[in-house]
């Protein structure tokens, strides 16, 4: 079997819209308060790690769509860590970019990136996973880039509670209340087994309504 970018693909990032992912616009008090508490969730997982107090520390966000996500984990972070990103489809790179001026982005794929093996002190994975054909595929490759010592930040939506919030909300009531362009759901079990299966062992595990977000180490050779 070839690569997984060789294979036809279920995914379309590039039809889906990512523009408010993880913004406050539109989303009322509601919403802030729980895209808020998401990044705190985040903030905790990241202290945990120990990541904060490396000298020289390096760390990247992994589908970082327009980059408001990208804001928040700079603002997490110290400053001595250098936090790079990555985007999947090209045309949203010049606007995660200008929305982080002083962060590195770049255009790659998961399946496929192009750092060399070991690079990462720390790798944000932050609400793609459910979007892909080959997740596994894309956890082996975030583990060959980071280092052995690294840890991997992860986040889904919880599944079944994502499905029936949106149908709550009458959203996507065709599909059951799931959102387009989500090929897989994850239960907080489920994401713990997976991760641990393809990267390492899960160190810490936070679910702020209405997701699941866990830290693991890369696994020893």
């Amino acid at each position: 079997m070839g690569s997984a970018t060789d294979q036809k693909l279920r995914a379309t990032p590039e039809a889906e819209d990512f523009g408010r992912k993880y913004t406050k616009d539109g989303e009322g008090k509601i919403g802030k308060y729980l895209i808020d508490t998401y990044f705190q969730r985040v903030k905790e997982l990241v202290q945990h790690s120990g990541i904060p107090g490396r000298s020289a520390a390096q760390a990247i966000e992994i589908g970082c769509g327009e980059g408001h996500s990208t804001k928040r984990l700079r603002d997490l972070l110290p400053e001595h860590v250098e936090l790079n990103a990555s985007e999947y489809v090209e045309h949203l790179v010049p606007i995660a970019q200008r929305n982080n001026p002083g962060i590195t982005v770049i255009q790659e794929s998961v399946y496929d990136t192009k750092h060399a093996d070991e690079t990462f002190d720390l790798v944000f994975f932050l609400e793609v996973l459910e979007h892909l054909d080959y997740p596994d595929k894309a956890l082996r490759e975030l583990s060959r880039i980071t280092k052995q010592d690294g840890y991997l930040i992860l986040g889904v939506p919880r599944e079944p509670l994502w499905c029936m919030l949106n149908m709550a909300r009458g959203k996507y009531l065709k599909h059951l209340g799931n959102t387009p362009g989500h090929l897989n759901h994850w239960s907080t079990a489920g994401v713990r087994r997976f991760v641990e299966q393809h990267f390492g062992p899960i160190h810490l595990v936070k679910t702020p309504l209405p997701w699941t977000i866990v830290a693991a180490q890369k696994a020893s050779l």
